[in-house]
């Protein structure tokens, strides 16, 4: 089952079960406490919960009839790094200096786990994905997202952007939170899967395609079975000695990082494409 928050043509701003090419409004109304998305997906049973606020009388309303919002309400996003083998070799390719650190936490027990962004920071389907204007090597991130309760408990996915500015952080690893924290730093959407079937690794596909003035610029693949850690230990070790009150999403690391001589620039529009979840589209800015 795949949930949303979207907008409607009256500007009317709804939760919503995802179909095939429409949404249905799910009454919130039902239930004194259930207010959000975020309501649904921390209760004990998300997909039940779903279907009971899910009126049979609801008419479906065209996807091209509404904007999909960003699926988040007051969590935080945090990242994790170096987690398939592409990005830890491109992570030391970048970094002179913090070569070795990269090398050695792909196979630490601890992950290298980073806050990523506030709310305020996040960009929803079709709304733009920033570089910074002192950056000339910049490049999207799609990344398979967790999406995680109070608790701990993986209750869903999304599809993630973690925008990175590859040349601040191989300058130094200590940049780091000034290469992926900014504003328009992260992408999230277009929905949420709810986790309440099992997972084949091999058959969750990632693609990346990069077009700029209306060709395609670059194009990368992989699948979640290529992920070094398992979803459950990433998340476990997030919840380590932290306490997330509002819930929290987990963007997994990628492994699809375009070549060095890439860029991304002013205009350019990034499609993430994860199956079982959908496409995530944003286009580029960058200040001059």
């Amino acid at each position: 089952m795949k949930l949303a928050k979207a907008r409607i043509s009256d500007g009317t701003l709804v939760v919503a079960a995802v179909h095939a090419d429409s949404i249905q409004p799910l009454d919130l109304t039902q239930i004194s406490n259930c207010h959000s998305l975020s309501d649904i997906l921390h209760s004990d049973d998300p997909a039940g919960l779903a279907r009971f606020l899910l009126r049979p009388d609801t008419m479906p309303i065209p996807l091209d009839q509404v904007d999909l919002l960003a699926p988040i309400d007051d969590q935080e996003v945090w990242a994790a790094g170096v987690t398939y083998k592409r990005s830890q070799v491109a992570r030391m390719e970048e970094s002179e200096s913090g070569a070795s650190h990269y090398d050695k936490v792909y196979d630490a027990d601890r992950p290298e786990l980073f806050m990523k962004a506030t709310a305020s920071r996040v960009s929803g389907p079709g709304q733009p994905v920033r570089v910074r204007k002192d950056s000339q090597w910049s490049v999207p991130e799609p990344e398979f997202t967790l999406v995680l309760n109070p608790s701990g408990k993986i209750v869903g996915y999304t599809i993630g952007n973690d925008m990175s500015a590859r040349d601040i952080e191989g300058e130094n690893p200590l940049y780091l939170p000034q290469a992926k924290v900014y504003r328009q730093c992260a992408g999230l959407g277009p929905v949420i899967m709810l986790a309440d079937e099992p997972l084949t690794l091999d058959e969750v596909q990632i693609e990346l395609i990069i077009s700029r003035d209306g060709s395609e610029a670059f194009k990368g693949r992989t699948d979640l079975s290529q992920l070094h850690r398992s979803l459950e230990d990433l998340a476990k070790w997030l919840y380590t000695e932290s306490e997330f009150p509002a819930g929290a999403f987990l963007m997994t690391g990628t492994g699809i990082v375009p070549d060095d001589n890439f860029t991304l620039e002013n205009g350019d529009h990034v499609a993430i494409t994860i199956s079982g979840i959908g496409t995530l589209e944003n286009p580029v800015v960058k200040d001059a």
